[in-house]
């Protein structure tokens, strides 16, 4: 069943309704930081509408996940900068988007690991490569960060080599020092990779992830920063182990969450964007992080079409939406939005981002934020 949204009134009294429902479960938060980053000085009801998340940083601009990554989003302007968690062989969190950082790293190029290459199924699906869970953090620390998909961001390859990948505890420093800098919050975005693959090594994520985020102060409901997963499993345990605000990504209709696999759970994406689904989602987290496509689906053709319920639906449960993911060239556009023939060249970001807007939700991840704020600053000036 689907529903057209017109208006900005109706837009608003949602994200009014959101609001007020984050704030019954606890998301609102008065009390002083001793120091700008740490817990008590950021809530969920402060970011601005719609909330710009750079997407593994500015990576539209530079290699994802390093801090040259990190720090472009946040001197453009994103409101928040995502990182992604994967596990080294010794228990440390690194920034990565994948385990596999054959496409992310020069570690190809290093004759010393040519014995760490190896095929494994993940989540189902087999991948040769290396990955991080065979190394040490010191033996990661060797290796350089590359762009990821050069194909289409050619102009990111003069950045190859430039930076090693962080680690969450690198980022964490380099957040709180940001914030002092600016006297603000700087908010982070974190996802838990794989989570119930790498329990099954012995490598849990929550666990040390909650260590840290006790450590640096933002472990608490009004701290800046969002925890996320595609588990649901992964948030109910972080839920469990810290009163960070959370967020359950959602994929493809058709599709199930890992976690859900294998334990046996027939509940697909379709079965969690119900209203029924929604309201379970909502006893343990704040928001949903849809696919766009959940938003407004796409016809045969790659256009769009008509919005659906879900930011009604889950607005009614005060869940808030995120989804993912803008960006500007033309082969990740909708068909309508894309301009001239090469997938690489921008097409009209604006006008697609001004379509996901007017639908209500709460914010967007992107991998050009600056983009993504110029839409939004033009769609809040109507």
């Amino acid at each position: 069943m689907t529903e057209r949204v017109t208006g900005t009134p109706g837009r608003r009294a949602l994200l009014g309704a959101a609001v007020l429902s984050t704030a019954a479960l606890g998301l609102a938060g008065t009390a002083q930081a001793a120091e700008w980053g740490r817990g008590g000085h950021g809530s969920l009801r402060d970011l601005p509408v719609p909330t710009v998340i750079g997407h593994r940083g500015a990576s539209g601009y530079r290699p994802e996940h390093t801090l040259g990554s990190y720090q472009l989003a946040l001197d453009l302007g994103a409101h928040i900068v995502e990182q992604d968690l994967v596990p080294t062989k010794d228990g440390h969190l690194v920034c990565r988007h994948e385990n596999d950082i054959t496409g992310t790293t020069d570690v190809a190029d290093h004759p010393e690991f040519a014995g760490r290459k190896a095929t494994k199924k993940i989540d189902g699906v087999s991948y040769t490569g290396w990955f991080t869970e065979d190394f040490t953090l010191a033996e990661l620390r060797t290796l350089r960060a590359k762009e990821r998909i050069p194909g289409n961001r050619p102009d990111n390859t003069l950045y190859d080599g430039r930076w090693t990948i962080p680690t969450f505890e690198e980022v964490l420093r380099w957040a709180d020092q940001e914030g002092r800098k600016r006297g603000k919050p700087v908010w982070l975005y974190v996802e838990t990779k794989h989570p119930t693959y790498f329990r099954s090594l012995g490598l849990g994520l929550e666990e040390p992830l909650a260590r840290l985020l006790r450590r640096f102060g933002r472990d608490r409901k009004n701290s800046p920063l969002i925890l996320q997963s595609f588990e649901p499993g992964s948030v109910q345990r972080l839920a469990r182990l810290v009163d960070t605000p959370r967020i359950v990504l959602l994929s493809g209709p058709t599709t199930r969450p890992w976690d859900f696999v294998e334990s046996g759970d027939p509940r697909t994406v379709a079965d969690l964007v119900t209203p029924a689904g929604l309201k379970w989602i909502a006893s343990y987290a704040q928001g949903i992080g849809p696919t766009l496509d959940l938003v407004i689906p796409k016809d045969a053709s790659g256009r769009l079409t008509r919005p659906t319920t879900l930011v009604k639906d889950a607005h009614a449960r005060g869940l808030l939406l995120h989804p993912y993911t803008l960006r500007n060239e033309n082969s990740f556009l909708p068909a309508d939005f894309r301009r001239g023939t090469d997938p690489n060249a921008y097409g009209d970001v604006l006008g697609a981002a001004a379509a996901y807007f007017a639908t209500g939700i709460d914010g967007i991840f992107s991998d050009q934020p600056d983009t993504a704020l110029l839409a939004a600053a033009d769609f809040n000036g109507r």
